[in-house]
């Protein structure tokens, strides 16, 4: 039976606010979002994610690869492909962030108005 420590999102030093700064970046919500459906090549990547730049995409997949979330695939063909997928881990992430991304589309009108609403006073 293994002793499994207590963590805390809300304390200074617990190292989980990492992992949480990590998941609520916008771009690694996206990018787990697109690879939700399979594996992907960084260009497929790159369109799916709309906006993205190369540097933050690379980035953003490096991140998500040191935290176990995404798996790098390299092909050894001239010139060499490179294919990304999610983790047994990184699937954990597509229920809550498909939800996420459900919510901020189904009430982006309400926020907009709450935004008219405040800008307005």
């Amino acid at each position: 039976m293994s002793q499994h420590t207590a963590f805390d999102v809300l304390t200074a030093t617990c190292p989980s606010r990492t992992s949480l700064a990590r998941i609520a970046n916008k771009w690694t919500a996206m990018v787990v979002i697109a690879l939700g459906s399979g594996r992907k090549r960084f260009g497929d990547l790159r369109t799916a994610v709309d906006g993205i730049s190369g540097k933050v995409l690379t980035d953003t997949l490096r991140n998500l690869e040191r935290d176990g979330l995404v798996a790098r695939h390299v092909y050894p063909e001239v010139p060499p492909r490179v294919e990304y997928e999610l983790t047994a881990l990184g699937h954990t992430l597509q229920v809550p962030l498909r939800a996420l991304g459900r919510w901020a589309e189904e009430h982006i009108e309400e926020v907009l108005a709450a935004r008219e609403s405040y800008d307005a006073r």
